[in-house]
């Protein structure tokens, strides 16, 4: 009984349920035959409907609720936000199962949008009720529930489609079921007493304290500590590495910090305080850019945002090669590989030792140039298993690079700057996504039938590539210039 007592009010039942929650809440069995659902006796919507007036949706609304949910969520204390997000999991399922027409359809897109950017409070939630030194282990745990999730539903939605198990509307009703148990779970979940900006005390003004308002030791020491970095998606602002810290920029944390009041007394301090937290997240966001720092996110805003627009639309390109159910029930299978393809990527990132620093641009514009011949096999190959195993490996290539690059710019950030900096990178991916989509997508602009749209993102990353092969380059010879040029001194920096 103490035994329980004590998992109770430690890190290990919030973790836990936390865990419970993002479980049945990614176990989505129909995501992969979306299309053939939508497109479908039950819907009998045309491809042209679905890419060009329903999908575009999700990125116009995800633009305009990311960032008023990403102060919401942290003045609320992220609970609230986690039960929204799964309130509206539900409505969304429940428009796609029981809605029809263009119209209901869009709505769902909009619901589903405020789904995706309800994520931070996912991410962000755990950093609150757990101490410091167990950052690690349950950002570890969080993000490969995750993955397991996903796993589990496009492995269990390609076993009821390829057996005839249960029918779309059938698997639609299982997930209700699922997201309702997430839904429950939830509602368990403990009151944060904290949040990162809002919700703080007037004595934490220390730099070196994390959101549960304990005390880093790396960061006094200048050493860095590891969150776990796993897979990187979409990603996702939450997620919160702990890094080096250089004295300016602690000044003038503590001095936004010593700034932020308890303001729960009045309607004027709260206002006041309201600013005052914007202020300082502008601060914050004009330090955190360096020049080195500039190119890894620029590289990431980029390959977010033509990743996004791949993966929203890779159904209708295989709708488009090979139409007929025998080839469709497949989908599922496919994502579960690549799922499980792009967490090894992800995480052997962690097991190779290699001076990023030096050779990452180059990785990234190299890569870049395989995940552009990638998307251009999938465009023009007439073999829909060529294009399963090109969109493995253009999937594979992304989550391999994106943990690269997040590493990178973690390296030399503290915890409010990570989650700042991941999403002013996320937001800027997201606005470029959406004029994308205005121009290249949507009926109101250019309204690309599917293969000129594939086309348009190859060449995208064939850019991307060009940009940072130039720039992986210079960064080379100049490292080997300064090498040779003060060799005694690149030995101590070693």
């Amino acid at each position: 009984m103490e035994a329980l007592q004590r998992f109770h009010t430690g890190w290990g039942y919030p973790t836990a349920l936390l865990c419970i929650y993002g479980f049945f809440s990614t176990v989505k069995p129909l995501e992969p035959f979306l299309i053939p659902y939508l497109t479908g006796p039950d819907k009998n919507f045309t491809t042209e409907q679905v890419n060009n007036q329903i999908f575009p949706v999700w990125t116009y609304s995800y633009l305009v609720v990311l960032i008023p949910v990403f102060l919401v969520t942290d003045y609320l204390r992220y609970k609230p936000v986690i039960i929204f997000q799964g309130v509206n999991l539900w409505v969304t399922s429940g428009l796609l199962l029981w809605a029809q027409g263009v119209t209901t359809m869009q709505i769902m897109q909009f619901f589903y949008s405020m789904v995706t950017a309800c994520d931070v409070a996912y991410f962000s939630y755990i950093y609150s009720v757990v101490d410091l030194q167990h950052y690690q282990k349950v950002t570890a745990y969080c993000r490969s529930i995750q993955l397991v999730g996903y796993t589990v539903g496009s492995v269990l939605g390609q076993l009821m489609v390829s057996f005839n198990l249960m029918s779309y509307q059938e698997i639609l009703i299982l997930n209700l079921v699922l997201i309702s148990i997430a839904l429950l779970t939830s509602c368990f979940l403990p009151m944060p007493q904290r949040s990162m900006f809002f919700h703080q005390k007037p004595d934490e003004n220390d730099t070196t304290a994390g959101p549960s308002g304990h005390t880093n030791p790396n960061m006094t020491t200048g050493e860095p500590a590891n969150d776990g970095i796993g897979e990187a998606h979409s990603d996702q602002p939450g997620r919160e590495t702990l890094g080096r810290g250089e004295v300016h920029q602690n000044n003038a944390a503590i001095s936004a910090i010593e700034d932020v009041g308890d303001c729960n007394n009045t309607d004027s301090k709260e206002t006041g305080q309201c600013f005052k937290v914007l202020l300082r997240l502008w601060r914050e966001f004009l330090q955190c850019y360096s020049r080195q720092l500039l190119y890894w996110s620029l590289w990431c805003v980029l390959a977010t945002c033509g990743y996004n627009q791949t993966v929203n639309y890779v159904q209708v390109v295989w709708e488009h090669i090979e139409p007929s159910q025998n080839f469709t029930i497949f989908n599922g299978g496919v994502e579960a590989v690549s799922n499980l393809f792009s967490a090894s990527m992800a995480y052997a990132v962690g097991c190779i030792k290699v001076n990023w620093a030096t050779w990452g641009e180059l990785a990234l514009g190299s890569f870049s140039c395989l995940g552009a011949a990638s998307l251009f096999l999938m465009t023009f190959t007439s073999s829909i298993w060529v294009c399963y195993t090109a969109y493995v490996v253009f999937k594979c290539l992304y989550m391999l690079l994106i943990t690269i690059a997040m590493f990178q710019i973690a390296v030399d950030l503290s915890i409010e700057r990570y989650a700042l900096v991941f999403g002013a990178n996320n937001f800027g991916a997201l606005v470029l996504q959406t004029v994308i989509t205005a121009v290249v997508v949507d009926s109101r602009g250019l309204h690309l039938d599917i293969i000129p749209q594939f086309i348009v993102y190859g060449s995208y990353f064939s850019a991307i590539a060009f940009l940072f092969l130039l720039r992986g380059i210079y960064t080379l010879i100049r490292a080997r210039r300064s090498r040779t040029t003060f060799p005694c001194q690149e030995e101590k920096m070693q």
